[in-house]
């Protein structure tokens, strides 16, 4: 009896094994149906190219390749015939992301659906961006906004008179986050107080309050009380409830320093650069070349010649120097306003058409300053066009913030919303359906000081790759 109860167990093992098949085989066998029953509930929306966009791409002083080609066909067809508000264009490095970048705003603009576009560039590509515009768009205008007078030149930029091609404006990433430097300001208002009676006679003081410097009226808190100086709010610009007028004005940091001095500190925060080296740049270039060139064109800085005509940093400098001043942004002589801020709230409402994001997994961490400048302005332009080789970190939360911030709207429709004015909850609920969330379970038993019978149990939840 068990020897045959054996003998059924093996065969029944045997003849579960032989229905088993690896992945590999399982995808050798069914993969074409199922790859042609994912084609028919989910239809690619860029089928076959238009001979118009074709046409426009053999216009350019550069034609794209024909692998290229065909990926700016698919996002002109996602943004101009299917009407999304962004688009993502994912590729490896040297897949040549910048023309085709150029390419689709060139297809944009012979058709009539964008003339003027807002671009976000790291510091040190700004002037790479400029250069292969105008290498391949016709009758382009390029405007550089990365130096001390992006302000200035936005001024400029919002009076100046329509150009009759396609426009281009280049905004360093550092620089549209950069924000000033402020203090309260106000004046104060000598009252009498009576602090205490010590049952013969009041006692009174004089003490200063706050007081709007426009309007003269006294500042009060929530609950109408005069506010001291000591107890003025240094964290919070604040504004008179009168008249509105601000108590707070800009400052500038180290104004007992020269320029010079300024200088060499910002040259000695990059590598291979001491204070001897320091000074003699300062000796020999001046002190206004070494501002341009670190505020603005840092290929200025690492091409810079001796009086002999040699360079003055070896190819191993300057690439050093080169990846630091891409994380890094200087400004001298002046205070700032935050570029993205002043766009806002300053320019015509559809003054730029679409809004080109060079690197954009730079900007997809939760609470970063440049990730929330770029939100703001994506918020001013019509379309947004993603340019990316890293889009995944490994986490789908990664990808919730970027598409957020460039797509709310279609966020919204599928149900994220903000919660108490926070997006954690809606973060989490995306990594729930698109991702994976790892669920600690700890349960304890503490009998002692009970008398009843019981458990602890604490979950928590973190992110996991996927």
């Amino acid at each position: 009896m068990s020897d045959s109860t054996e003998i059924t167990q093996d065969t029944t093992q045997q003849n579960e094994q032989d229905n088993v098949l690896s992945l590999h085989d399982f995808i050798d066998q069914f993969g074409d149906g199922l790859l042609a029953n994912i084609e028919a509930a989910h239809p690619a929306r860029y089928q076959s190219a238009c001979e118009k966009r074709a046409a426009v791409m053999q216009s350019l002083k550069r034609v794209p390749f024909e692998a290229q080609a065909e990926a700016i066909q698919a996002i002109s067809t996602l943004l101009l015939d299917e009407r999304a508000p962004a688009g993502i264009l994912n590729g490896e490095m040297g897949t040549g992301k910048t023309i085709m970048g150029i390419a689709t705003t060139a297809i944009a603009y012979h058709e009539g659906k964008a003339k003027r576009f807002l671009l976000l560039a790291p510091p040190h590509l700004v002037y790479k961006w400029r250069r292969e515009i105008l290498d391949t768009v016709h009758n382009a205008k390029v405007w550089v906004l990365n130096g001390p007078d992006t302000l200035r030149s936005l001024l400029k930029l919002r009076q100046a008179a329509p150009h009759d091609g396609p426009e281009y404006v280049i905004l360093g990433r550092v620089r549209m986050r950069m924000g000033y430097h402020w203090e309260s300001a106000y004046q104060t208002k000598t009252l009498k107080r009576t602090l205490g009676h010590d049952g013969l006679q009041a006692q009174t003081a004089q003490l200063n309050f706050v007081r709007c410097s426009d309007c003269g009226a006294l500042a009060k808190d929530e609950e109408g009380e005069l506010i001291a100086p000591t107890h003025f709010s240094v964290d919070v610009q604040q504004s008179c409830k009168v008249c509105s007028a601000p108590l707070w004005t800009l400052k500038r940091q180290r104004q007992n320093d020269n320029l010079s001095k300024t200088i060499s500190r910002a040259l000695q925060t990059l590598p291979t650069i001491g204070k001897v080296t320091a000074g003699k740049l300062l000796d020999g270039v001046g002190e206004r070349v070494l501002a341009k060139a670190l505020t603005d064109n840092i290929y200025e800085l690492v091409n810079l010649l001796d009086e002999d005509g040699e360079f003055v940093f070896n190819d191993r400098q300057s690439e050093r120097i080169e990846r630091k001043l891409a994380k890094t942004q200087f400004a001298f002589g002046q205070g700032d306003y935050q570029a993205s801020e002043f766009i806002k709230r300053y320019f015509p409402k559809g003054f730029f058409d679409w809004l080109i994001i060079d690197e954009a997994h730079e900007y997809k961490n939760a609470g970063a300053a440049q990730g929330q400048a770029m939100q703001v302005l994506a918020g001013c332009v019509k379309k947004c066009l993603l340019l990316t080789g890293t889009l995944m970190g490994g986490y789908a939360e990664d990808l919730f913030y970027l598409l957020w911030r460039t797509m709310p709207s279609v966020m919204m429709e599928e149900g994220y919303r903000y919660h108490r004015g926070k997006l954690g909850s809606a973060a989490l609920s995306f990594s729930q359906e698109h991702g994976i969330i790892k669920e600690i379970m700890k349960v304890t038993h503490d009998v002692n000081h009970k008398t009843a019978k019981g458990k602890n149990v604490k979950v928590s939840q973190t992110r996991a790759p996927g």
